[in-house]
């Protein structure tokens, strides 16, 4: 019997996918620091539309209430945690009325606001220890520096450094969906190694055709067992999925003034009236209308 070659390379595994990059190149987040030190006492953050909130307790304890699905939530916080209110939700800071807990806070504006599917996978309140994220250690230097000093530039690069840091935690939640609370929508499915090789594909070139087998071809699936799974984790269908992503990229290309027939041939429609008609269905309104009114600034 011939013995194995010793210096056959092992079969490659299928090649790493960038499961975050088409999806924030898409629907872009910005970020504007508005505090940094102690809070006392009580804090209340109301809901405003399109607004969402990345807060960074540093130093000190503190209970954080919240409205969820099913009422007020508390939770009490006793090490330094990140808190990413992702929608417009209601929230109030509890602190010791002297010498309260630390924190350095921004706002996030999502593009698309409600619309956006990093906003519409995402708990109504994420709370993740920072020494939970691996290397984040370095961005949280760069951002308290930048952050409790004034320099030229140094809120709008406190702002950049927020964006970092958001993007580390996302990609801390698709490898964590169950600690994250990640269980439905697009990063719930991103989080699946085998349908994120599909969304990836379809979120980088959303005009190419996108039928149940290619899509399940690109999972390494059957169509069956993709369709399955797809519909669990993301909670539709997959052609669903299609078209509303196709619609959200239309949103907000109308709204950076691109014409109904460049959007539809951007976007794999077959004519500009393919996606008048889908677009009203999904929206109630005309993409004309939508690009022409305060329905394209936010929900």
């Amino acid at each position: 019997m011939k013995s194995a070659d010793s210096s056959t390379p092992p079969a490659a595994g299928p090649a790493p996918v960038d499961r975050l990059a088409a999806l924030l190149d898409r629907f872009h987040v910005h970020a504007e620091l508005f505090h940094t030190g102690p809070l006392c006492g009580l804090h209340v953050f109301d809901p405003a539309p399109g607004r969402a909130f990345l807060h960074v307790l540093r130093r000190g304890t503190m209970e954080v209430v919240h409205r969820g699905a099913h009422g007020l939530v508390r939770t009490a916080l006793a090490e330094p945690t990140l808190l990413l209110f992702a929608r417009p939700v209601h929230h109030e800071f509890h602190n010791a009325p002297v010498d309260g807990a630390d924190f350095t806070c921004a706002t996030l504006d999502f593009d698309g606001g409600a619309r956006n599917p990093i906003v519409q996978s995402l708990p109504a309140m994420l709370a993740v220890p920072l020494a939970a994220v691996d290397g984040l250690a370095p961005t949280l230097d760069l951002l308290f520096a930048e952050a409790d000093r004034v320099r030229c530039g140094s809120r709008l690069l406190a702002g950049r450094l927020f964006e970092v840091l958001l993007v580390q935690v996302l990609r801390w939640a698709l490898d964590h969906p169950t600690q994250s609370g990640v269980d439905r929508g697009t990063l719930a499915g991103l989080s699946h190694p085998q349908l994120a090789r599909a969304l990836t594909a379809l979120h980088a070139r959303p005009a190419e055709p996108w039928p149940l087998e290619r899509l399940a071809a690109q999972a390494g699936m059957s169509r069956s067992a993709f369709a399955a799974a797809f519909k669990h984790a993301v909670g539709t269908t997959p052609a669903a999925y299609v078209l509303d992503w196709r619609l959200g990229l239309a949103a907000t290309r109308l709204r950076e003034g691109r014409t109904v027939k460049q959007v539809a041939h951007e976007l794999g429609f077959a004519e500009a009236g393919a996606l008048s008609k889908a677009f009203r269905r999904r929206y109630g309104v005309s993409p004309r209308g939508w690009s022409g009114t305060g329905y394209a600034s936010g929900g």
